[in-house]
Parts: structure tokens; C-alpha cells; sequence
């Protein structure tokens, strides 16, 4: 009799386009297991994270782990046949050594020809056939299932909702938080004031093409901030047409600040699943939006300092 069991093995390969510490967060969640343990699935070579699945269970495992980021693969566990000696025939001796050696199909362990592991104790006999019992029930109730013309049916309706969502600035989809708001629109006005600079060069050499540059420039940084924004009133499970109050008098000098202190949804809501966990570049460059304020107060009053050290300087 032939068991087809697999193994999934792990050798710290990440999916494209998934950061280190989002993959290990994830493997947390997914493992309930704590941060030492998961790190040691990273640097060490390949790691069998869970053996003796049949093809479906193994598929599972693989699913789960790729959402997470994790690019695992399935291997076919070895095969372990075995034979009564009285009824085996004649063997060279120069293929005696060999043959007479076996690896228990639940833990690995390599060892002569026996019954029972050496290892983790199991009777292999009773083990394989326990196997074998498992494969059949389930394969018999996937033919009751499939035998009954009025029986509901079994198959996934709609696909499954991912854990997290895709990240993408120039949308008005998805969601994000408020750390990432930030980090976002640090990047916008950084990218917007290197754009400024070439627009200003544009004036250097004609007033209509420096007009034009300006224009184009304050255009699309405009679009691509009102994108930005929808997406955090998603977060929050507002509609992006929450943005007109912007255009309310005095409504619209206070809203902004529901953008960065209203938390999000946490799990799926109307808009999708959450944003996925934030980076360490996120974290840092929302820092450094928040000290934007700070940064521009000290420079408001020292300015004036210079410049009357400046004028005593000169008299």
C-alpha cells in the first residue's frame, strides 16, 4: 500500500514585495508563537515546519503561509515500505546494508529495518494503517457528500478575503492608517518641493513655461492628496465624499484633524481589509511630519534673532 504524505519546508524565502519584519509579524499571528521562535525560521537553512500532511492539508499549509509572506514549498515525505522477511526474496550483499535501513514516516529518524521508531516509540504498522483509515474516511465522505443530489453545496462561494490589504498611493481604493497618512504625505510634499524646483528653473527661462509647470505641479499634487485622503476615510469606514467638507467654512479648518486622530476599523469593513502592518520607514517619516510644526516654531523665532544681531552687527 502507498501513502502519499508531505512535508512543508521553509527556507527563509520571502514572497516579492513583502518586508522582512511585515513576514515575521504575520508568522506570530499565524503561529500564536512568539518572536525568538519565529526568528529562528529565518538564517538557518531549510526547517520542517509540519510533516505527515496528506496533499490537501499540505495545500492549506501553503496558502496560509504564502498570505503571510512567507515562500514555503511541499515535499514528499519518503515512502517506507515493509516486508516479511520469510516472504522476501534473496538479496545480494552487496544491497543487504542498505536495504536494511528505513526512516520512520512520522519523525524522520533513520534507522535499521523495525516495527517500532526508535525515536518517537510509534508502531509504524498501526501508524500507517491509522494512515490509510484517515485517507479512506475522508475520501468516503467526499462520495456521500457528492452521492446526494439535494445536499447543499460544498464549494467556497466568492473568493476569500485576504488578511491585508494591497497598498497603492495613486487610487482612491483600499485603506490606510494614520501612521501611513502621515509617512504619505511627507513623501508628497518632499517629491512636490524637488517638482517646485524644477518649476522655478522653468521661470528662468520663460514666464509661460514656468506658468505651465506650476500649474501641472499644483494639479497633481493636488490629485494625489485628495487619493490619499480617501483612502484614510476608508480606514475609518467613512465615503471619500466626506472630503467636500473641506469646502465648509470652518468645518473645513477642523476636518483635516479627523484624518489624524480618528483610529481606523480594525478587521474588514465595507472598503476592504486593513492596511498591513507599519514599516519602520513609516514610522520614521511620520515622526518627522510631526515635527514639521516644531522644526517651523523654531525657526519663526529665531529668524527674527538673527536678523537683530545682524542689524547691531551693522551699526
Amino acid at each position: 500500500m502507498t501513502f502519499d504524505l508531505y512535508k512543508i519546508v521553509f527556507d527563509g524565502e520571502l514572497v516579492p514585495g513583502m518586508a522582512a519584519d511585515v513576514v515575521k509579524d504575520n508568522l506570530i499571528r499565524l503561529f500564536n508563537s512568539d518572536t525568538r521562535k519565529i526568528e529562528r525560521l529565518f538564517g538557518h537553512g531549510p526547517v520542517n515546519i509540519k510533516r505527515d500532511l496528506s496533499g490537501p492539508e499540505a495545500d492549506k499549509y501553503l496558502q496560509a503561509l504564502h498570505r503571510a509572506g512567507a515562500k514555503a514549498r511541499k515535499e514528499p515525505e519518503q515512502v517506507i515500505t515493509l516486508a516479511l522477511l520469510d516472504n522476501a526474496p534473496e538479496r545480494s550483499t552487496d544491497t543487504q546494508a542498505a536495504a536494511d535501513q528505513m526512516s520512520c514516516p512520522k519523525c524522520g529518524h533513520g534507522q535499521t529495518v523495525n516495527n517500532q521508531c526508535e525515536r518517537c516509540g510509534i508502531v509504524i504498522e498501526k501508524y500507517l494503517a491509522r494512515q490509510a483509515q484517515n485517507t479512506q474516511a475522508i475520501n468516503e465522505r467526499i462520495h456521500d457528500v457528492a452521492a446526494q443530489p439535494y445536499a447543499p453545496p460544498r464549494a467556497q462561494v466568492g473568493e476569500p478575503t485576504p488578511e491585508y490589504g494591497e497598498l497603492k498611493a495613486f487610487t482612491i481604493q483600499g485603506r490606510i492608517g494614520r501612521l501611513r497618512y502621515l509617512a504619505w504625505s511627507m513623501t508628497l510634499m518632499a517629491a512636490a518641493l524637488g517638482l517646485l524646483i524644477i518649476a522655478s528653473m522653468g521661470f528662468a527661462i520663460s514666464p509661460v513655461l514656468g506658468s505651465i509647470l506650476a500649474g501641472l505641479l499644483g494639479i497633481g499634487v493636488l490629485l494625489v492628496s485628495v487619493q490619499i485622503s480617501i483612502q484614510r476615510l476608508h480606514d475609518i469606514g467613512w465615503t471619500g465624499w466626506f472630503m467636500l467638507l473641506n469646502l465648509v467654512p470652518v468645518v473645513g479648518t477642523v476636518f483635516p484633524l479627523a484624518l489624524l486622530l480618528v483610529p481606523g476599523n480594525k478587521g474588514v469593513n465595507r472598503f476592504g481589509p486593513p492596511q498591513p502592518p507599519n514599516s519602520r520607514a513609516v514610522k520614521i517619516l511620520a515622526a518627522l511630519w510631526l515635527l514639521m510644526p516644531v522644526i517651523g516654531v523654531l525657526v519663526a523665532i529665531a529668524i527674527p534673532g538673527y536678523q537683530q544681531y545682524v542689524d547691531r552687527a551693522a551699526l
